[in-house]
């Protein structure tokens, strides 16, 4: 094993750095301010006509920062290697969280209970982060900066504070429990600072969140469909809601 491969490897198992696996993924983090410590490209070429369809604006600095490496050996740098071909490692920036809660900014904050599918966990992260939320916070074992979930956000958890936390906060932003016993969405108007809850598909909930939540919510859905992916939840509530505004 070289030493790159030891490093992209012992990367993806780390809680200070972030592997970043794909041109998106890079893009946002270069975007948003990621201190970027090692990238590589199997195919400069490629990654010239990328920058200059989708981010002009960062050529030079993606240029810049990436080696070129041969194709057999980017293709052992991670399982999957992404078709855009380029890889990286960042630094994991620290989120303080009780600063998250107390921003006064009228911005909401998602709490994902004890999510299982980080790639999915990494769509609700882009959602918030282009519905310009205030944070994204996680319950249970799943990491919000695995590298499957930074994948599936395309990087955009470093365009908002992203973490993992104990349990829900609680502060003085209400908290809204998405819920299908709830009130439906449009219906009420929530607190732009709310702390929005959202369980997991199969099982929803814990019942003691919905039982302390300060509101109910439910997405509107035919009668006979379950339930919605946990990232189109989010989506439906934070595009949907009321924010501080009469149904």
């Amino acid at each position: 094993m070289t030493p790159r491969m030891t490093r992209f490897r012992t990367a993806r198992r780390a809680e200070d750095v972030v592997v970043l696996e794909g041109f998106h993924a890079l893009k946002h983090a270069v975007r948003f301010g990621a201190d970027v410590i090692e990238a590589v490209t199997a195919d400069p070429t490629q990654l010239r006509e990328l920058c200059d369809a989708l981010a002009p604006d960062l050529r030079a600095p993606i240029e810049g920062m990436c080696e070129q490496i041969s194709p057999a050996e980017f293709s052992d740098l991670t399982e999957h290697p992404p078709r855009t071909g380029v890889i990286a490692i960042a630094r994991r920036p620290a989120v303080d969280v009780a600063a998250v809660v107390a921003d006064i900014r009228d911005r909401p904050v998602v709490v994902l209970e004890d999510p299982r599918n980080l790639g999915n966990l990494g769509a609700c992260v882009r959602v918030a982060a282009a519905a310009d939320a205030a944070g994204v916070l996680v319950t249970g074992t799943s990491d919000p900066w695995h590298p499957d979930a930074v994948r599936g956000a395309a990087g955009l958890q470093f365009a908002l504070p992203v973490a993992r936390v104990g349990e829900i906060p609680r502060d003085d932003r209400p908290v809204v429990a998405i819920d299908p016993a709830g009130t439906a969405l449009g219906e009420c108007r929530l607190d732009p600072r709310s702390v929005l809850t959202f369980g997991t598909e199969r099982h929803g909930l814990d019942p003691s969140i919905r039982a302390t939540a300060d509101l109910c919510v439910a997405i509107p859905m035919r009668p006979g469909v379950s339930s919605l992916n946990l990232a189109t939840s989010v989506a439906a509530v934070l595009f949907g809601a009321s924010f501080g505004r009469s149904a």
